[in-house]
């Protein structure tokens, strides 16, 4: 037999006799109208006339060949009592006479069906029973189906695919090939005696799609459909194939998910949705539809329905959609989209100055083509840390807003409403950047912690241009180092912390070159491996040397590489992305002869003047009164995780053992952008609640406790701070105790209900903190009221940090551009240190993501103590933290997940049963919760 397949060629698939056997034999006894009357409408060469044509055949039954759209021929003719079509056949049968609709069964298959636009045929039809039947060729025609009888109601949305028929066997397996839980997304494998030998004179194809089965008896195999389904109440929904995950705003997405949603619109008779690229490099999402309607409704339709990034910003209205001969879409007829139709864009269009601008930023910021006025930033995969260049940026156009006002306001729209006229940026009295720096929490508490910290670093490592110029490299550096004070600073033994005069630090004092000319890839990393490690010696705050710059010079006709270092005391995750761009902008003003005139962006607020005024917010009693209760309460550490304390003098850096896992990209991309949407939440939300289940899961009862990385930068706590450009390690660390309570953790574990209960009260129990933390390290370090009776209090076991969205390493992949944003870590990204440096944490957890050409990817290094726990348990627990993970973005993933807690609607006074009751009400007499 002959399948379609997706190239528009049709493939050979080689069934043996027995397997079809075995289907005809079942059909007739699942199917009693085929002993009727079967209508054979499409050639015989395609498995969906087996059904009509050897199913009558053998059960005595007769078989009606013509066209489905013969209308002449129905004179005098009984009427059908088995049809089997495509879903895209069901408006022609709704308007053609009944003769061509069948009294017994109507059997559907070989696309999506969608209950909205079978009931239209129901209802003229109500006495047939709907079958929907699902089976590639390669499974022998048919292997699991959904029967909807004369007398059960068709329900709107995409109908189950169902159970597997005797004889057949599915599996539902991640990426790995493990089973997945009910709920969870996963590509479905099928087994039993219906497979086919393979494709016909394509033996790599054959080894590709056919392939063992793990589950099964030794040389069993299973056949991979490239279909991804899940479980629910016993039954199989269909949600779009793997091949069908396109690329839509620099996330994947389920084609799939979108065209069920637009065929649910009630005059939308088919639908279809394709990723066109009619220009060189302009891809789209469009979609297509049947019916008699507007697409500027039916692109509100599916917004009010789905996240933002998978609204197609084009929706193409046919009288109808054309169709292949043997009855699906047509995708390669369909037609370009006309310029007025190409012209409209995700979400409303800008009004003003204000939000385009914004619109613009969002887009330039997120790698987005483009960006509508009510997009929100969050659903877009924005996180924190790129608030703040949000915010540096808007602020250089004139746009005054704060990080707070992004949170606040999320969209362009709302975000230029609130939005303050900014004058030109003006930096401060340069006087006020030099001299003594009060020391912050971060760098008291490091200072406390006791131990080596002089190489406790940072580095990140970039291509840059062939020929990048000694003297050029060296006039950009010297620019830096005078513009961003911070650099120029010396932390002494005795806690004196002093930025030092502008020129006091030169740039051939802390720059380094190296020549690689000729070596490959392995031979590269090797020597940026050693200079990283050499760089990192010579660093010695009390020596003033806090940053090192090495170039990896590849010669005259090769892009080179710049690895910067600097301590941990200077930078932070924040900083890099201020640090970077201006040298790459200083080297460019610099010219070829590294004579040229450089002028750098003002920095709004010193990081002394910062330092200094946070004295005084540490000394405001009204702090001391509402928080000092709330970091008693949370500072309370859980069960212990080890036997004993942490030890300064054996638990240290050397003895620390490392874990790295990975996220994949399908799953990534949800954490990005599937939470934010669905639970108004962040990555943090979602990183702690899995692992408040995974130690849960682990200890049987009980919280756990964890001390948070926040960036720090909170400008509101200081009366007209502007740190979007001020460089300088301004992390935030403050504990938080967890607890599940009342929640069902195997359920949640499995991607049921609970997962989402117990995301919205981590969620509720972070939003309860106030200004994201920063307020515990001033309590701490900062009063000595209050600093004494914190420090007695036990501190967490596990710290847990996400660093934001960064590019990931190059390989050889260097193509000379020198983009700052395609900069990557070197090392840890928590911060490397000396040997003898102590351990902070049993268990630290760095956590970032990392943009690889494949999509976005999760990569988290465990560090724990090794001298207090195995490696067998760590690793369990970390596993178990990704399970955990995957199991609460799957459950985000499905219809009924999601809802408000009470910090989304804070202008009323409701607890989350209030909300969870309203929402229920609103579901039951409106359908929907939203």
């Amino acid at each position: 037999m002959y399948t379609s397949g997706s190239t528009g060629r049709p493939k050979g698939v080689v069934i043996e006799h027995h397997s079809l056997a075995a289907y005809v034999r079942w059909a007739t006894e699942a199917y009693p109208s085929l002993a009727g009357t079967a209508l054979l409408h499409s050639s015989v060469s395609f498995d969906l006339t087996v059904t009509s044509l050897f199913g009558p055949l053998i059960s005595g039954g007769r078989v009606h060949v013509g066209p489905l759209d013969d209308a002449d021929g129905t004179t005098g003719r009984p009427a059908a009592t088995f049809v089997k079509a495509t879903p895209a056949h069901l408006p022609l049968l709704t308007v053609l006479p009944r003769p061509f609709s069948p009294t017994g069964e109507l059997v559907v298959g070989g696309e999506q069906l969608v209950g909205e636009v079978l009931d239209q045929w129901r209802t003229a039809h109500p006495g047939a029973a709907v079958v929907n039947e699902y089976g590639p060729t390669e499974a022998t025609v048919g292997c699991v189906v959904h029967r909807v009888g004369p007398d059960e109601e068709i329900t709107p949305g995409a109908l189950p695919i169902g159970r597997p028929i005797p004889g057949a066997g599915v599996r539902v397996l991640d990426e790995r090939l493990r089973l997945v839980p009910e709920g969870v997304l996963g590509e479905l494998y099928l087994t039993g005696a219906g497979l086919a030998r393979g494709y016909l004179g394509r033996p790599g194809l054959t080894a590709q799609r056919f392939v063992a089965d793990p589950y099964g008896a030794p040389g069993a195999r299973m056949y991979r459909t490239g279909d991804l389904v899940r479980w629910h109440r016993g039954r199989l929904e269909y949600a779009g194939r793997v091949d069908d995950q396109v690329k839509v705003r620099g996330f994947r997405i389920e084609l799939g998910e979108i065209e069920a949603v637009l065929s649910g619109h009630p005059r939308v008779t088919h639908a279809a949705v394709v990723v066109r690229e009619d220009g060189p490099g302009d891809r789209r999402l469009v979609g297509y539809a049947g019916g008699e309607c507007e697409a500027a409704e039916l692109r509100a339709y599916l917004a009010e329905r789905l996240p933002d990034y998978m609204v197609p910003p084009v929706v193409v209205v046919l009288p109808e959609l054309p169709l292949t001969p043997n009855g699906k879409v047509d995708r390669r007829a369909l037609p370009a989209p006309e310029p007025a139709e190409a012209a409209t864009t995700s979400g409303e269009p800008p009004r003003t100055r204000a939000e385009r601008v914004l619109c613009d930023l969002f887009a330039e910021l997120l790698k987005l083509p483009e960006v509508g006025a009510d997009d929100g930033f969050f659903d877009l995969g924005g996180d924190s840390i790129v608030s703040i260049q949000l915010v540096s940026r808007a602020r250089k156009a004139g746009i005054g807003i704060s990080p707070r006002d992004v949170f606040t306001h999320k969209t362009p729209r709302e975000l230029a409403r609130a939005a303050r006229t900014e004058r030109a940026a003006t930096a401060e009295d340069p006087a006020a950047a030099i001299g003594e720096i009060p020391l912050t929490p971060i760098v008291a508490g490091m200072l406390a912690d006791g131990g080596p910290h002089a190489q406790f670093h940072q580095s990140m490592l970039m291509s840059v241009p062939a020929g990048l110029g000694a003297a050029r490299l060296a006039r950009a550096l010297d620019a830096v180092l005078d513009h961003h004070a911070v650099l120029r600073s010396r932390l002494t033994a005795d806690g004196q912390w002093t930025v030092l005069d502008r020129g006091a630090v030169r740039a051939d004092a802390c720059l380094s070159r190296v020549d690689v000319t000729g070596l490959d890839t392995a031979a590269l990393t090797a020597v940026v491996e050693r200079e990283n490690l050499a760089a990192q010696h010579r660093l010695s705050p009390a020596d003033g040397r806090v940053l090192q710059a090495v170039w990896f010079d590849a010669g005259p006709d090769r892009p080179g590489r710049l690895l910067v270092l600097a301590h941990h005391l200077v930078v932070d995750g924040v900083s890099w992305r201020i640090l970077l761009p201006d040298l790459h902008s200083a080297w460019e003003q610099a010219g070829e002869a590294g004579d040229g005139t450089v002028t750098l962006e003002p920095v709004g607020t010193s990081f002394r003047t910062w330092a200094t005024k946070l004295r005084d917010a540490a000394a405001d009693p009204r702090r001391v009164e509402t928080e000092l209760p709330l970091w008693q309460q949370y500072a309370q550490g859980a069960e212990p995780l080890a036997a004993r304390p942490l030890d300064a003098a054996v638990d240290t850096a050397a003895t620390g053992r490392d874990l790295t896992l990975s996220l994949p990209t399908r799953w990534t991309e949800a954490l990005l952008t599937v939470v934010p949407s669905v639970f108004n939440a962040g990555v943090n939300d979602a990183l702690l609640t899995a692992l408040a289940l995974a130690v849960a899961d682990r200890r049987g009862t009980g919280g756990v406790a964890v001390e948070l990385e926040g960036h720090g930068r909170e400008e509101h706590i200081v009366d007209g701070a502007d740190l979007s450009r001020t460089v300088g390690w301004f992390t935030s660390l403050f504990p938080v105790s967890l607890t599940l309570d009342g929640i069902d953790i195997a359920d949640a574990l499995a991607g049921g209900p609970a997962a989402g209960t117990a995301l919205k009260q981590v969620k509720e129990r972070l939003r309860a903190i106030p200004d994201h933390g920063v307020g515990y390290g001033l309590l701490r370090h900062l009063n000595p009221a209050t600093g004494e009776e914190l420090a007695a209090q036990a501190r967490p076991e596990i710290g847990l940090n996400y660093l934001g969205r960064f590019a990931a390493g190059d390989g050889d992949g260097a193509d000379g551009a020198g983009r700052p944003e395609d900069a990557y870590w070197i090392g840890e990204p928590g911060g490397g240190s000396e040997p003898d440096m102590p351990l902070a944490h049993v268990i630290d957890i760095n956590a970032m993501t990392e943009d690889r050409p494949e999509g976005p990817v999760l990569v988290a290094t465990w560090t724990w103590a090794a001298e207090l726990l195995p490696e067998a348990e760590v690793r369990r627990l970390a596993d178990g933290w990704l399970a955990a993970l995957r199991a609460l973005l799957g459950h985000a993933e499905r219809p009924d997940a999601g809802g408000l807690t009470p910090s989304d609607v804070s202008l009323v006074e409701v607890d989350q049963d209030d909300i969870d009751e309203f929402e229920s009400d609103m579901e039951d007499d409106w359908g929907t919760a939203e």
